[in-house]
């Protein structure tokens, strides 16, 4: 008898605990303020134990980076999507602008969370150490599809980095909105700047 279905069914489990644990921690570090909130609160209001809390997730931090790792594969895997004959400026404007727009489209959630993660040092210390891993992900598919070498040629890199910029500032300015602001029409107007130095002659 297969055991794919046991396996299946541990890893529903699994999401369902994660997400429990996840959505408690959102809603008490959104409201409450992040030195606020303790690991025990989170589990209590999860309604799991401080030892199960644990066995998912190292820190209270952690719970919020998981926020940012996906935001970052929604970009990589944005660009790789993209149709290979695109003009960067048009690949990368399209990669950034999915993740926000989905931040933007999901009610007041995300935007809370933005917010707590700008504001804290500590996460927002995290935020940038994730945007530099994000940037050699980005920089690694930009040169396969421009055909250059990501070690040698200065544009990959450049490029993946102005792309992460204009992505910070977007977040940043619908951050100081508070929400007000459109993410994907400051999308917009962040890669026109940005095309004429994507779109390579």
């Amino acid at each position: 008898m297969s055991s794919t279905p046991a396996v299946s069914l541990a890893q529903r489990k699994r999401q369902l605990v994660v997400d429990e644990l996840t959505e408690a921690a959102f809603q008490l570090l959104t409201t409450q303020g992040f030195d606020a909130v303790t690991v025990d609160e989170i589990a209590a209001t999860a309604g799991v134990s401080k030892r199960t809390f644990f066995r998912y997730f190292a820190s209270k931090e952690d719970v919020v980076v998981q926020f940012l790792a996906d935001l970052g594969t929604g970009i990589r895997e944005g660009l790789a999507a993209r149709p290979a004959d695109e003009r960067p400026s048009t690949a990368l404007r399209e990669a950034v602008r999915a993740p926000l727009a989905a931040c933007g489209d999901h009610g007041d959630r995300p935007l809370r969370v933005v917010q707590l993660i700008l504001r804290t040092p500590p996460l927002n210390a995290r935020f940038l150490a994730h945007q530099a891993q994000w940037r050699d992900e980005l920089t690694e598919e930009l040169a396969g599809r421009v055909g250059l070498d990501a070690r040698t040629d200065l544009y990959p890199r450049l490029a993946a980095g102005m792309a992460l910029t204009a992505f910070s500032a977007v977040l940043e300015r619908w951050s100081e909105s508070d929400g007000t602001a459109d993410p994907t029409a400051l999308t917009e107007k962040a890669f026109a700047v940005l095309a004429p130095a994507l779109d390579p002659a």
